[in-house]
């Protein structure tokens, strides 16, 4: 099985390589959600609809996380904010998935990166909400940085893996039909010489749904 068939095994959640946790849970949920609402598009399902129907499913659910704790955050970006595990081994982020028209594209993009870059998968924990903005709480190995990150390792490591420069930061996979963008040298850790991908943002072209 080619591994474009396996992604998207793993988006539709069927067959032994799709992953059964909270993420595809999520993912299926409002998947479902959008085929039942009556839009023949599924762009007609707007970002804000699927928010109050992930907010109903969550509280029915109780999926809200309830072990925030602001005094340890660590680091912040665009889209996310990090803060240290209790456990100090993890690290946990909430993420508002502002880089992403849909929420599940967000989720997507987390299963992806879990296939990808398995030894810095993400953990969907529950989601947590502040001044109405809803955020989706993600548990990630913590990797302690002992070296800067060179991009042109970078970028050698991604097109021994079938994906191309674009520009800057941002790649592409032509024959997958996936979009790998930001990878500057926050986003790619280094520590004794390996190579750790934390921050991951992929997008589905239409070549990716074709056979």
């Amino acid at each position: 099985m080619g591994v474009k068939h396996e992604l998207q095994n793993i988006i539709s959640g069927i067959g032994h390589h799709a992953e059964k946790n909270l993420i595809q849970t999520a993912a299926n949920h409002i998947g479902k959600s959008k085929k039942t609402s009556g839009n023949a598009e599924e762009q007609q399902f707007t970002k804000e609809q699927e928010t109050e129907e992930l907010i109903k499913w969550i509280a029915q659910e109780s999926l809200w996380f309830n072990g925030h704790d602001e005094s340890r955050f660590i680091a912040n970006g665009a889209e996310q904010r990090v803060y240290l595990y209790s456990d100090e081994v993890f690290v946990y982020k909430l993420n508002d998935s502002i880089f992403y028209k849909y929420w599940l594209d967000y989720f997507h993009s987390l299963l992806i990166h879990n296939y990808f870059f398995p030894s810095t998968a993400y953990e969907l924990i529950g989601f947590y909400q502040k001044d109405e903005i809803l955020f989706a709480v993600v548990k990630q190995p913590f990797i302690a940085i002992t070296e800067n990150t060179d991009t042109e390792i970078v970028k050698l490591f991604l097109h021994e893996n079938g994906f191309q420069l674009r520009k800057n930061n941002d790649y592409f996979n032509p024959e997958i039909g996936l979009i790998l963008e930001d990878l500057h040298d926050e986003n790619v850790l280094t520590n004794n010489g390996v190579l750790f991908f934390v921050d991951t943002v992929f997008y589905l072209e239409k070549k990716f749904f074709q056979p």
